[in-house]
Order: C-alpha cells, then structure tokens, then sequence
C-alpha cells in the first residue's frame, strides 16, 4: 500500500491492524498526525514501513518490536518523544533506518549492534544526554552512516575505517575528540565526509588533504595548519584552527573568522544566488558560485558563505535557486527571484564588520520560489528549518511559505539589534531533519534565503576612503607614537617617577597598542561620569558606561584618588592587555591620562558581570541554563589557557573572580580586570611580597607565603567553577555553621558522594548530571591545597570540552591533618591582621540580593580584596600560630566576610 504525497490528514485508521497480509506501507509526505496505533505491531509479514515526513507525535509503540521481517523502517520528519527503543535490535533484516529530525532522545540504543545487515543508518538531532559512539563495528556493508547532531561523544572508533564500502559519513554536529583514525586511509571509495562541528584534534593527515573528495572539517580544534591560503583549500577547514594566529592569508581557518587586516564595514547587501542588482540606492552584491556540499567562499574579505550537506538521494541537485515557475512579479524587489539553499547547514558571514560603535540592523529576506501555487504535486513540498544569528536561535521549524502566507510571496524577518563581537556577524540556516525530502523532487528541501540587508544602528563616517596600505601605516606610525607618549606623560605628571625604575623592567618591551581618548571626549560620553551610568566597580575605581559621539558604547574605568593599586597597575594593565588579544578576553579600546586622571576605556558588554549574573537580585539575575553556564566556565579557561601558556606574555592574573568576569550580549564570558596582573617570569623569583587578590578567591601557598604562580589563578578558576553550577556565592553562603565557604561543603558533599547536591536548585533537572559532575570534579581539581596537583588550564580546557578524562579529587579532609581549610585558615589570618595601612570596615554578612545599588545599578563586589599589602615573609614565620583552633579561625572570618582592606 502506497499513498505517498496525497496530503493526506487525521491519524492512521485503526482498521490498518487488521490488514494481517501487508508487505509494504508508504504513507510518507502526508499530512497525518496523532500517535502510530499499535496495532500495527500485527503486520507481521510487514517488510517495509515508510512514515517520514508526517507529523506524528508520541512514542514508537512497543507492539513494532514484533515487526522481525521488516528490512526498511523510517519515520524521519516527525515530532516522535521518548527515547529510541532498545528493541529496533530485533529488526534484525534491516538494511536501512531512518530517524533523522525525529525530536526522539538518545542516547542511541545498545541493540543497535545487531542490525548486522545495515547498508544505511541515519540518526540526528536527538535530545537528552550525551553518550560515547555506539557499537557499530559489525556493519561492514554500510553504505551511507550519518550520525548527525547525536549527542556522541568521545573519539572516532578505528573500525569506522573497516567499512571500506562506504560513500557517505556524516559524523557531524557531535562532541567528537581526538585526531582522525589513521584506519580512515582505507576509505578509497567514499564520495562524501562530514565531520564538522565537533572536537577533533591532532593534525588533519595528509591523505584526508590530498583527497579529491568533498570533505567538511569545518569548525574543529586541529593543530598544525596545511600551507594553503583560504582561496586555495579545497576541504573546508573553516574556523579549524583556532590557535592559528601568523599567517594573514589563513584568517578564515580561526576561530571567529577575525578580520585580517582593518574592519571598516558596516554594511551588507547580498543577493543570494543571484546576480549583483541595485535596489533603489543599495548594491546588492552577486552570489553565484554554484558549490555547496562543503564550500566556503568569501568576496575580498567583505563577506562569504559556508555550505554543508548532500541532498537525500540526489547528488546532481542545485545550490542555487531560480523562480522557474513565475510566482515573482509586480513590485516586489528583484532579489527574490533567486536564492541560495542547503541540503543542511547554511552560514553567511559579514567579514570585517566595525564592532564596538554600535547595534545593527539585519534583515533577511525569503520568499519560496521552489514550489507551485496550483494544487498540483509541485505543490505539495514542505519546507522546515532553523534560524540563528550571532549563535542565538531565532526561529525553530522555520517554514517561510505560512509565515509569508503563501508561495511566491516576499517575507522579511528583521532583528534590530544585532551586536558584533570581534569583526564577524553570523547568520545561520540550519535544516534539522524536518518537512518534505523526496516533493515535489529530491533536492529542493533544507533552508532557503533570497537575500541579506545588514544595516548600521550607528553613524558612520563618511569621509573619502584610504587605500589600505596607508590605513595599516597610520595604524603602526599611531601605535609607536602612542607609546612613546604614554611614557612622556607619565614621567612629566610623576607618575613614573622614584621607584619606577623596577617598574619600568616590567613594562620594558610591552607594545602599547592602544588608542588615545581625550578627557573631554570621555566626559561628554559618560554625562560628565554620572552617578546615573555607574555600573560597576572594578580593581581601579568606578566603572562607568558612556557613548561617544560616533554611538559607540564604550565602559570607562576611573582610577579611585583613594585607591593603592595607582599608576603601577595603572600602566601595568594598559601594557598588558593592549598585547592581549582572544576572545575571552576583554578588549582595550584605549585610555585617557590628563593632568591626574587616568582612565581606561573598553568595550561595553551588555550582561554586566558573571556575579551579577549568578548573585545579583531576582531582577537582576539571568536565570542561566545549563549549557550557557558550560560555554562559561569553558570561556573562562580558554581565556586563562591563553594567559599562562599561548600569549607571548605569560601572564598570571592574581584576582579571578566573578565580578572580573563579563558577560557579552551571547553570554560568552571575558575576563576582564587586568591591573594586578604580574608577568610569570620563569628565570625570577616567584615569591611576591606583595599581595594581592580576593578573600575566597586566593590560593593558600599565595595568600600565606606569596607563592606566585599561574596555579593560583587555576585556584581561583575552581571557585569561579563550583559558583558557575551552584549559583551560590563562595564568601556568602553557609550551608552549616561549621563551614565558612561553598568549597569546604563542596568537599565535605564529594566524599560522602553527594555532589551533585550542589547544582543549582533553579536548574531542576534541566542538566546534564554527567557533565555536572564533571565540572564539580573539575573545581575541586583546581582548588587542591597543593599547586604541584592542580591541573593547567590548558588541560583543564580539554577536561571541560571532554576530550581528556577527568580524575577524581585526591584531596579527602580526614586524609589531610593540616587541613586544607586550616591552611586557607591561616592565609585568611594573616591578611586581616590589623596595620597602619589597613582600614577594615564591617558590612551586612547577608548580601547576596542587596548587594547593588538598584536593579539596574552598578554591581558591587560582596567581597572583600587585598591590594599591595606588604608581607615580611620572615616575620610571618616566626609568628604563625600554631595553637590556633579551626573555630577561632571560623569565628575571625565569619566577621570579616565583607571586609576591604585598602
């Protein structure tokens, strides 16, 4: 029985049960909803099952397990809930299953191993827990493997390479680490190779460089780029490499595709799969490469496209577009005659975009041209995807054909405000499995776009254009200058004078690359620094938004009269960060000195600080789920990964907390708060007599004895974790009265095996329990009493991402007499000692919803720090108590949980 494409609606007539004799049922690409009855488990002799593209609900019936006959089952396209059943290892004549974009959750059954006959195997876009890569080894016929956003985690099996008949393998959109199997030489006969958006690894080998086959690697972490220029790759190795940072012409080979040379656009006008037009005064620019199934192409660094995906059952079909049947007519633009479309991933990227001025304006224009109007079976395709900007989803199941309300009809979906970090701005299409595969014809289904406006929110400068080599000239001959006069001016108001000169041994051969603001422009940006843009405090002083005349926004630190830190950090943080350039990372647009002010200005990023985030009031809290709380934590280690190992300057940042770390308009963390940063000099001397850092935040060996290294950063990382998945402040919560922080409860929960304790209850069970425990795993990895056992940030980073294991905590409280709370005990002691130069002040113990000025007012720090207080470290000795009990130590910093001393 076949009525494929009949639109069809209602569920599926019970009577079908009684139809004891049917061999085959086809009622794919209908309009048939409900749940599957079960009585179609009576079909006994049934050998082929086809239900694709419905929009059936519920849970494949248990009843299907007896269906033993059936060699062909699929049912992509529909919105199924439960997890894939254990039984589909009794199908095992099956020679081909489909699942793809079935909502269904994973992990992928264990039986699976015994479809030993499988010649095709499609599963994507499951939901649920990750899972490692199921058992597959015993397949040796498959033919086509696509294992497509699955949730699969871990490394890609050797005998992959055994499945020497394979034409296609899509292992796309995965967790996937490590290098690529060396067994994969052995696949002489596949057409096609799917293997982006994941984990992997290692050096791409030669042989997969070689090949004339379409190959994806985009958007991996493979080391040891090939020589080739972007314009010269055949295999898509877009944004691959993300430690690549020499060669300008493999700009598009990094993370964030950064722009290589100056971002001065700030506007877009693309005419996808089409000719270059103009539209009124804008110039819609060409798009007519004809490549798709792994491409990336960009137009003189102003724009490109990445494609990705082969057509089900179609190799031959089209990239592009045209209005073949003459739908388009009348007044609507000409760029909705054609269009670009994908068998699965689409992206478009606006290359070298100014950032930090302002919002833009981006508008994306549809309209269906693919499908006929008149009721016939051209007509009866359906069209199903997802859009993303900037790697925020905008619209799920995206159908252009009723939201313009019909075919043939412009539609225009438009996002005001769109903020681009870096130099890139990213407009994503990507088809998830649903609507119609095979109607009107293969290869007409995936997302489709007519074109792109992208428009400034800001003013742009309109002066006469300068050729690029002057630009990069202007850009060096100002940062020299620059420097130079940073110094002169310092000297010539004392700032650097006396003592500097052990500064000046620091600062000597840091390339200040910053630009110069003028107090004048900086107090007309910031209101004259009105109470009313304060948003924050930071290590300096006062923190205050501000937009400058050309709408860029921009924050403003303020050195404090009062403050100790003064024009060491001061000069300190300009060197350092203007050296400094990642993604986790706060970028220094430039500073301000004048008579006594000295002033920085940075980027302004919108969700203020992690700890407002977390801790702030109910009105300020951004009730973050559990994936964003993951991209976090992993962007503050990949920051500090950069700090200690990959930045020409190794750099320890000494005050790692939550208020130092902000939170871009995606939520992508940046640490920021760089001015008592010291450089980690391995020839010198790591014991520092000068403290510096947070209470609650500062390693032991570092706050007791001023042993300074980038360990105590991975200390202070592993309380910034525990906070991330608890929600709860280290300093501000007590869960028992004989526990003073979130750690030492932390401890106590991982010995009696009751971590997970600690999640966030706001979470509920929205988490991953696997990765939760590994992160908690993680932070008490990182906050062992003893530097030598925490790990380094770069493998931290690998622990995070899953691509290395994860072992358990070594430090157990009832293993350690000392006590790895005594020992922190005592650091604690030692910096609140009372001194001429210290000035305590008690605060409410209870902070942790008043802890701003308002809702949307400046969040202020509910702990307290220790700035440049001098440490006579023979002296400490000496005195240390011994005799000191742990409740005299829990009493001391019970009271001083909100001291600063200055």
């Amino acid at each position: 029985m076949s009525v494929t494409g009949n639109r069809l609606s209602g569920p599926i007539p019970p009577q079908f049960g009684a139809i004891s004799t049917l061999a085959e049922v086809n009622l794919e690409n209908n309009l048939l909803t409900g749940p599957l009855p079960s009585n179609l488990g009576n079909l006994r002799s049934l050998g082929r099952l086809l239900l694709s593209a419905n929009n059936f609900t519920g849970q494949i019936p248990e009843s299907l397990s007896n269906l033993k006959n059936l060699t062909d089952f699929r049912i992509d396209g529909n919105s199924l809930s439960g997890k894939i059943p254990d039984f589909i290892g009794n199908w095992t004549l099956l020679s081909r299953l489909d699942l793809q974009g079935t909502s269904m959750e994973g992990p992928i059954p264990a039986s699976i191993s015994n479809l030993k006959n499988l010649t095709e195997l499609r599963i994507t876009d499951l939901d649920g827990p990750a899972s490692s890569f199921p058992d597959l080894r015993n397949m040796t016929n498959m033919r086509r493997l696509v294992l497509r956003n699955s949730l699969i985690r871990g490394r890609i099996p050797d005998y992959i390479g055994s499945m020497t008949l394979l034409k296609l393998l899509d292992l796309s959109s995965n967790m996937l680490t490590g290098p690529i199997p060396d067994t994969f030489r052995s696949l002489r006969d596949y057409n096609y190779m799917f293997l982006s958006n994941n984990s992997l690894t290692g050096q791409v080998p030669q042989f997969i460089l070689d090949s004339t086959q379409t190959l994806d690697l985009s958007y991996n972490n493979f080391t040891q780029p090939p020589t080739k220029s972007c314009t010269q790759l055949d295999v898509n190795l877009v944004s691959s490499y993300p430690s690549v940072t020499d060669n300008p012409g493999q700009w598009c080979l990094r993370e964030d595709l950064p722009c290589p040379r100056v971002a001065q656009h700030s506007s877009l006008f693309i005419n996808c799969g089409g000719s270059g037009i103009k539209i009124k005064k804008d110039n819609y620019e060409e798009d007519l490469n004809g490549r798709g199934a792994s491409t990336f192409s960009s137009v003189a660094e102003r724009w490109g496209y990445s494609s990705s995906g082969l057509w089900v059952g179609n190799d031959t079909a089209l990239f592009t577009a045209t209005d073949s049947f003459n739908l388009i007519n009348g007044s609507v633009p000409e760029y909705y005659k054609t269009a670009r479309l994908a068998p699965q991933s689409l992206k478009y990227y606006g290359l070298c975009m100014r950032s930090g001025r302002g919002t833009y304006k981006v508008q994306l224009h549809f309209a269906e041209i693919m499908f006929s109007n008149d009721q016939t079976y051209n007509s009866l395709g359906r069209r199903v995807f997802d859009i993303y900007v900037q790697g925020n989803l905008l619209e799920r199941d995206f159908n252009i054909a009723e939201r313009a309300g019909g075919v043939g009809k412009p539609f225009t979906r438009q996002i005001d405000e769109v903020q681009v970090n870096g130099s890139t701005l990213e407009i994503h299409l990507q088809w998830a499995g649903k609507g119609s595969i095979v109607i009107p014809t293969r290869g007409v289904y995936g997302p489709l776009i007519s074109a792109i406006t992208i428009t400034p929110n800001f003013k742009v400068d309109t002066g006469k254009p300068i050729s690029n080599g002057a630009v990069a000239g202007i850009v060096v001959a100002a940062c020299a200058v620059f420097a130079m006069l940073v110094v002169l001016l310092l000297r010539l108001t004392g700032y650097l004078g006396g003592k500097e000169e052990d500064e000046n041994e620091e600062l000597r051969g840091l390339d200040l690359q910053t630009g110069s603001f003028t107090l004048k422009q900086i107090k007309r940006a910031t209101n004259n620094f009105d109470p009313e843009n304060k948003i924050g405090e930071g290590g300096f002083g006062p923190v205050y938004k501000g937009v400058l005349a050309d709408g860029m926004t921009i924050a403003v630190k303020q050195l404090s009269s009062k403050s100790k830190q003064g024009n060491r950090e001061f000069v300190t943080e300009i060197g350092m960060i203007s050296a400094l350039q990642h993604p986790n990372l706060v970028k220094l647009y430039g500073c301000c000195i004048e008579g006594k002010e000295l002033l920085l200005v940075y980027e302004y990023l919108v969700n203020n600080s992690l700890a407002r985030a977390l801790f702030g009031s109910e009105k300020q809290r951004l009730h973050l789920d559990w994936p964003t709380r993951n991209k976090i934590c992993i962007g503050i280690a990949k920051g500090l990964a950069y700090l200690h190992e990959e930045s020409r300057l190794k750099i320890v940042h000494r005050d790692i907390k939550a208020t130092n770390v902000l939170l871009d308009q995606s939520l992508n963390a940046k640490i920021s708060d760089f001015g008592l940063a010291k450089l980690d000099e391995e020839e010198n001397t790591h014991i520092s007599t000068r403290i510096a850092g947070t209470i609650g935040y500062m390693a032991p060996e570092y706050a007791m004895r001023g042993y300074l290294t980038d360990k105590a950063d991975v200390y202070s990382f592993g309380v910034v974790c525990l906070e991330i998945v608890s929600g709860k402040s280290n300093t501000n919560y007590r869960p028992k009265e004989e526990f003073v922080y979130l750690l030492d409860w932390a401890y106590v929960l991982q010995e009696q095996g009751n971590l997970l304790e600690l999640v966030d209850m706001d979470l509920g069970t929205n988490f991953s329990k696997k990765e939760a425990k590994r992160m908690l795993n993680i932070a008490l990895l990182c906050t062992n009493p003893s530097p030598t056992l925490r790990p380094p940030m770069s493998s931290v980073v690998s622990m995070l991402e899953g691509k290395s294991k994860v072992q358990p905590p070594l430090v157990k409280r009832e293993a350690d007499p000392s006590g790895a709370a005594a020992m922190r005990f005592k650091a604690f002691e030692l910096l609140s000692q009372d001194s001429s130069e210290s000035q305590v002040s008690t605060l409410e113990r209870d902070r942790e919803h008043k802890s701003s000025s308002s809702v949307d007012g400046p969040w202020v720090d509910p702990s307290f720090s220790a700035k440049g207080e001098d440490v006579n470290l023979q002296q400490q000795e000496e005195e240390e108590d011994e005799g000191r009990s742990s409740s005299s130590s829990r009493k001391l910093l019970d009271d001083l949980t909100d001291v600063k001393i200055e």
